[in-house]
């Protein structure tokens, strides 16, 4: 049996690892399904990356051998695809060698996410070449060298949209425009400005994607914005971001698994609801910069290296907390009565001004006034000692 097991080497997965092997514990596996280590960053050839956790900027490559090199000394074991998660610490895995059973007093689950691509989008028309996501699209320019279209349409405006017109522009290509379907863009500001002014693509708002028409190739879209359909040309689609955590080992375990965060149900120290898992990263909720799952995968190794003492908090000791009002979703899921700061974590379902409030049975234990946008991070930080003697509690955008 090894001290710990991390499903996923990506920023969280290899600064978990390494943070272990700093304090100590040598006998840590890293499991990585790809070939390489180093997670999505692997696909991004564009700078951007390492300021949050090393204070360098790097592309993201450099950043995710920057990360590798960093976790040096750990056992990472590559085209590995852990298959089943079991209680107490048991996983299976199928490498190349076959299927191998392993065991660990403690395994951090650092998977990340997936966006969504066009079937669940239901978008009509043919399947013609030249439609793909952003990770796809990435993946042809810069590991493949390939040039798949010269004016495609990008679907999505969040942070990663963004990414695919750094990559287009790296590769020479000019998108015909970015659509999205609320009133704004969800990557913050200036990047719409930026796009328009340096990029010379125009953002499309309040429009959707109807339909993609050609046989062999893209050859348009059909789009409606305000009630009115219009044909736009162009020769390919990215669709961007829609994350969703890459869970599906959750889903099919005995660990608990949140459906509206999409990922596993945790307690304030990183931990899943069977006490020999943990989780961190991306497969907690959509989305996060890699700086700031980098520093999720440090949190959940301290929690680890805690558990591994035997001195961390009982998790028969954490209270539920549930997500009411105007929020989606909220983590943890489950709130340890300790003294010092707690903080939590949720998302807006719309736009929304209010008051943020965490109660307990009527009793308010911390508030704050926010203007929240969809898909941005909100967060709550308040003394856990509040706490103490309560059952449950309740986080309310209203």
């Amino acid at each position: 049996m090894r001290s710990a097991i991390i499903i996923g080497a990506g920023p969280a997965g290899l600064t978990g690892a390494r943070i272990l092997r700093d304090n100590g514990v040598r006998d840590v596996l890293v499991l990585e399904r790809a070939p390489v280590a180093g997670g999505l960053p692997r696909h991004c050839g564009h700078p951007g990356f390492g300021l949050f956790d090393f204070r360098r900027v790097w592309t993201g490559p450099s950043y995710a051998e920057r990360l590798v090199e960093a976790a040096r000394g750990v056992e990472i074991m590559a085209n590995a695809t852990v298959t089943r998660i079991e209680p107490k610490g048991r996983i299976e895995v199928a490498t190349q060698a076959g299927i191998e059973k392993l065991e660990a007093r403690a395994v951090l689950i650092a998977t990340g996410i997936r966006e969504t691509p066009r079937p669940p989008r239901l978008v009509s028309g043919a399947r013609p070449w030249g439609v793909t996501t952003t990770g796809a699209f990435q993946d042809m320019i810069y590991v493949g060298g390939m040039r798949p279209f010269s004016r495609p349409v990008i679907v999505g405006t969040e942070l990663v949209s963004f990414s695919a017109i750094l990559t287009a522009r790296h590769a020479g290509i000019r998108p015909a425009a970015m659509i999205e379907e609320g009133e704004r863009t969800v990557a913050r500001r200036p990047l719409d400005i930026a796009s328009r002014a340096l990029f010379g693509v125009p953002i499309l708002t309040r429009t959707r994607l109807l339909r993609i028409n050609g046989l062999e190739r893209v050859e348009s879209v059909e789009i409606e914005r305000d009630g009115t359909r219009s044909t736009l040309a162009c020769d390919g689609v990215i669709f961007t971001g829609k994350f969703r955590p890459d869970a599906a080992l959750v889903e099919a375990s005995p660990i608990v698994f949140d459906h509206l965060s999409g990922g596993p149900a945790i307690d304030s120290a990183w931990r899943c609801s069977d006490p020999h898992y943990f989780a961190a990263g991306n497969v907690l909720r959509p989305v996060e910069h890699s700086g700031w799952v980098a520093a999720e995968g440090k949190s959940a190794a301290r929690s680890i290296l805690k558990a591994l003492a035997g001195a961390l908090p009982d998790a028969e000791a954490a209270i539920t907390l549930r997500a009411e009002g105007a929020l989606s979703y909220v983590y943890p899921q489950r709130l340890l009565p300790e003294v010092g700061p707690t903080t939590i974590f949720a998302r807006a379902a719309r736009a929304h001004k209010g008051v943020l409030c965490l109660s307990a049975r009527g009793e308010t234990l911390a508030m704050r006034r926010i203007n929240a946008l969809p898909e941005r991070r909100l967060s709550l930080t308040f003394p856990g000692e509040r706490l103490r003697g309560k059952k449950d509690a309740v986080i309310t955008l209203d």
